[in-house]
Order: C-alpha cells, then sequence, then structure tokens
C-alpha cells in the first residue's frame, strides 16, 4: 500500500479560520453536488475556492513585503 503524502504543499499560503471555514463550507457543497452525478457543474465553487487562496497568497506576500 502507498503511504500518502502529508506534507503541506510549500505553495500553499497560509489560510486564517475564517478562510478556511470558507473553504470547508464550498468543499462541502462540492460534495453535495457531486452526489447528484458527475454532469453538474461546480465551475462556480471551484472558482470561489480558488479566489479566497489567492487573497491568502497576495496576503502573505504584502505581509513579507511589510518585513523586509
Amino acid at each position: 500500500m502507498a503511504s500518502k503524502n502529508t506534507q503541506p504543499d510549500p505553495n500553499s499560503p497560509k489560510l486564517t479560520a475564517g478562510e478556511h471555514a470558507k473553504v470547508a463550507y464550498y468543499v462541502a457543497r462540492m460534495a453535495k453536488r457531486s452526489i447528484a452525478g458527475e454532469t453538474v457543474h461546480m465551475g462556480d465553487l471551484e472558482r470561489k475556492v480558488d479566489r479566497i487562496i489567492n487573497r491568502a497568497r497576495q496576503r502573505a506576500e504584502r505581509d513579507e513585503n511589510k518585513r523586509k
């Protein structure tokens, strides 16, 4: 049996508690939609998750520049 990669992705930004909650909510909605079938469109929820992660990346870059 292959072992899972448990190391965090080094490119992913640190999320706040609120961002974690939002991502978890959207992932749960995606799971609920996937129960309906494979042809169900989930692009809107994927874009919302991508926006949250992009905002976290921008915040991390901004905070890193402030420290310098």
